[in-house]
């Protein structure tokens, strides 16, 4: 399963990069292939550790703005791994 979120503090001005950052580091340190971007940060696992880890980051910004938002997609994939990967991989191949 891949998990892409967006977790974005409100109620704190313009400049949220430091709180999102606290969301990405839980990612970051739970220890699954994970990836960050402009827009979301993707994270690969099973079910219960990817929603753990959503849960976790909401968490570590709740903690320190007065309103979250959480914008989530999943793909949910029995028996795949490394998709993380191997989906940009099958892009480029066409690109290529």
């Amino acid at each position: 399963m891949i998990v892409a979120f967006s977790v974005t503090p409100l109620g704190v001005g313009e400049d949220v990069g430091e709180y999102v950052a606290d969301a990405v580091r839980v990612v970051r340190e739970s220890g699954l292939p994970n990836r960050t971007d402009a827009m979301f940060t993707s994270v690969e696992g099973e079910w219960e550790e990817c929603m753990d880890v959503v849960r976790r980051a909401v968490a570590a910004v709740e903690a320190r703005a007065p309103r979250v938002s959480l914008v989530l997609k999943a793909d949910i994939r029995p028996g795949v791994t490394d998709g993380l990967t191997s989906k940009v991989a099958s892009v480029e191949r066409h690109l290529g």
